[in-house]
């Protein structure tokens, strides 16, 4: 049965956004889901479903958007989607902290970094599906904008290699 990794955007950001994650998994439970687990109080849950990817997307948005009141965007990849994003870091040096992937439920466009604004010393590539950054002042101190960006949700490698040990049951 496949095992998914739902990242939740702008879940206990900065105060906005509260969802406990004995709710998310309540709601996800409630959903038809198996062997749920979350993972920090960020928005990110694993689970398995025998439903293809796209229902179970829509499914979880449904149950999120039922119990907030509001749209509550889900990013979803495999447990193989998941490990190909923390083997293709094309910053494997920089410390995983400060190393981040904003995940996007489709390829950021060729030009997205050329539209980027507010860039100082952050390092910035492209992925299949994703935007990676390094941070090296951190991610709080900088300005840097990407617009393709704007509805994706950022996991640094330390989170995304817990999720992937997650997902494959290690």
């Amino acid at each position: 049965m496949p095992r998914y990794i739902a990242l939740l955007r702008a879940v206990n950001v900065g105060g906005a956004g509260k969802l406990a994650m004995s709710d998310l998994r309540a709601i996800c439970r409630e959903t038809g889901f198996r062997r749920v687990e979350t993972y920090i109080a960020s928005g990110n849950v694993v689970f398995e479903t025998d439903v293809d990817p796209a229902t179970a997307k829509r499914d979880l948005e449904a149950g999120l958007r039922d119990f907030a009141g509001k749209p509550l965007p889900v990013v979803l990849r495999t447990a193989d989607e998941l490990h190909d994003v923390l083997d293709g870091n094309p910053f494997p040096n920089a410390p995983a902290n400060f190393t981040f992937a904003i995940f996007l439920d489709a390829a950021p466009p060729v030009d997205a970094l050329a539209q980027a604004v507010g860039r100082a010393d952050e390092e910035v590539r492209l992925g299949a599906r994703e935007v990676y950054i390094h941070y090296p002042a951190g991610m709080g101190r900088s300005k840097l904008k990407i617009p393709a960006a704007k509805h994706g949700t950022a996991r640094n490698m330390n989170t995304i290699a817990k999720l992937v040990e997650m997902a494959r049951g290690s």
